[in-house]
């Protein structure tokens, strides 16, 4: 029998899991919690096979729930089952320590096959899940830019036009143009401002420069 935490802020939901979950003789459904804080102290109270986590929560989200079970010791596999698959959720939660990430939208049989799969420590992705990530593995590394195209750069943030910067650096302004272009491509996009805005974004850039 695996025993079950069930985390979710809405208590409908956790009404549903535990009827499910609670009718099947191969699960024991353990306690349930409304936000992380409360996740975290019954996991560390209960130790349960598998704790089903919501993500977006008031309080202590399930990430940092997630990290903080982890930073405790504490060995249940945590499922994430939540609405989100945007890389801003997936990454985080899986770095954290999550075993698996599923969508709330999961049928029944799916779900059920999930949580069996954590009990036992396998990885469980559902396939939206699975093809961000594969994305974000095929995703080329751009380039990192170079030092002169560095320079120009930061002359342009600081408002300098072409003939500045290349008056400041000693280099033509056909010279600048070509530098530029080649950060255009490296930060994919299509201008001056878009570049600047990008290599703040990505810390090429500080706000000091």
């Amino acid at each position: 029998m695996i025993s079950l935490l069930i985390i979710d802020d809405h208590p409908v939901v956790r009404d549903g899991l535990r009827g499910m979950f609670g009718a099947d003789p191969r699960f024991e459904v353990v306690g349930e919690a409304g936000d992380g804080a409360e996740a975290v102290a019954a996991g560390d109270r209960l130790r349960p096979d598998v704790i089903l986590m919501d993500l977006r929560m008031p309080g202590t989200d399930g990430v940092a729930a997630i990290r903080e079970l982890a930073k405790r010791g504490v060995p249940s596999r945590v499922l994430v089952l939540t609405t989100y698959d945007t890389d801003s959720h997936v990454l985080p939660a899986i770095e954290a320590g999550a075993t698996g990430y599923l969508l709330k939208e999961a049928p029944r049989d799916e779900l059920v096959r999930a949580v069996e799969a954590a009990a036992r420590g396998q990885a469980v992705l559902s396939p939206a899940v699975a093809t961000r990530l594969l994305g974000q593995v095929r995703k080329p590394v751009p380039a990192p830019l170079s030092r002169r195209e560095q320079e120009v750069l930061e002359l342009i943030a600081q408002g300098s036009t072409n003939r500045e910067a290349a008056k400041r650096l000693f280099i033509s302004e056909t010279t600048v143009k070509t530098h530029l272009l080649h950060v255009y491509a490296k930060l994919g996009v299509n201008d001056r401002a878009a570049a600047v805005a990008a290599a703040f974004s990505r810390g090429y850039l500080t706000p000091s420069e």
